[in-house]
């Protein structure tokens, strides 16, 4: 298959790659974040979690946020953990929520406390309340290549969870590499079997953690096998907070350089977004772990 000739960045810095950082990060800073972030010309920002404070602190603040962000906020997609998180998007008038489940029984009793069947039931009345009150729902699905406890994951397991996420009434499904140990071919054959069960590629996104430094041949994987949506998080920024070994998101600006390269287009400047990746690693006290940041960061003007 050719590759496509234009693809969809839905970055995830703001939530993905913040959610697992132990400094509290001030409400002002996140804000100025997403608003970079935007005006960098990403098509998707998705802002927060309305999770409870107990489980992943630092997105406490949630609410504050997307009201701080204003009006631009009500676009903004928001991942929501079940019903009340649903309760407090619909209070702010937020237009697009996301529900995040996972592929194997183990993560969904550590990071759910459900059992892989019983998420489902969890879901489906924040979903169809979300649907009936005019919101789009994207379904995440992690642990699709590998998960710390239980090894390899089934590609039959995947897509039978996969799809039955998607079918309570999403829009997109996110495939997450949670941990980062997927490889090329694994995505080709992950792919190839959602087509088979009767899922169109452009209802598919891919999500890759750069775990073990694959996340690009990955996302260059995925775009041989016609997907055309791709999570990534400026600067590479990112982790999971019940799965230590993940590590950091597939970075924005790798993934801009790389599409760049191929002629692919995605509507991002690049230098803006190298500047919003390095701004934020210096209110984090630390290095971008992008390597495209890396480079251009440090080049002569």
């Amino acid at each position: 298959m050719s590759l496509p000739g234009k693809v969809t960045i839905y970055e995830v810095g703001p939530r993905d790659g913040l959610q697992n950082e132990a400094a509290s990060v001030p409400t002002d800073v996140k804000a100025e974040f997403v608003r970079r972030l935007l005006a960098a010309g990403l098509p998707v920002v998705e802002a927060t979690s309305f999770v409870h404070p107990k489980w992943v602190p630092q997105l406490a603040d949630a609410a504050e946020l997307m009201t701080a962000l204003g009006e631009e906020g009500r676009d903004l997609p928001v991942l929501v953990p079940n019903e009340r998180g649903l309760d407090r998007a619909l209070e702010l008038g937020l237009k697009h929520i996301a529900i995040f489940g996972s592929a194997t029984e183990t993560f969904a009793q550590r990071n759910l406390n459900r059992s892989l069947d019983e998420q489902f039931a969890m879901f489906e009345p924040t979903v169809r309340r979300a649907r009936e009150a005019g919101l789009d729902v994207r379904a995440y699905v992690s642990m699709c290549f590998g998960d710390p406890w239980e090894g390899e994951v089934p590609v039959g397991q995947v897509v039978e969870v996969g799809k039955r996420l998607f079918d309570l009434g999403a829009s997109e499904l996110s495939l997450g590499d949670t941990i980062g140990v997927g490889t090329a071919g694994q995505v080709t054959a992950l792919v190839d079997a959602f087509v088979a069960a009767g899922m169109r590629r452009e209802q598919l996104a891919m999500h890759f953690h750069d775990t073990y430094g694959q996340a690009l041949a990955n996302a260059y994987s995925a775009l041989q096998s016609g997907i055309t949506t791709f999570d990534a998080s400026a600067g590479g920024l990112g982790g999971c907070p019940y799965a230590k070994s993940a590590t950091g998101n597939l970075a924005t600006e790798d993934l801009v350089w790389m599409l760049t390269g191929l002629g692919i287009e995605h509507g991002v400047d690049l230098t803006a977004v190298v500047e919003t990746s390095v701004w934020i690693a210096e209110q984090l006290g630390r290095p971008s772990p992008s390597a495209v940041v890396r480079a251009l960061a440090q080049s002569p003007t």
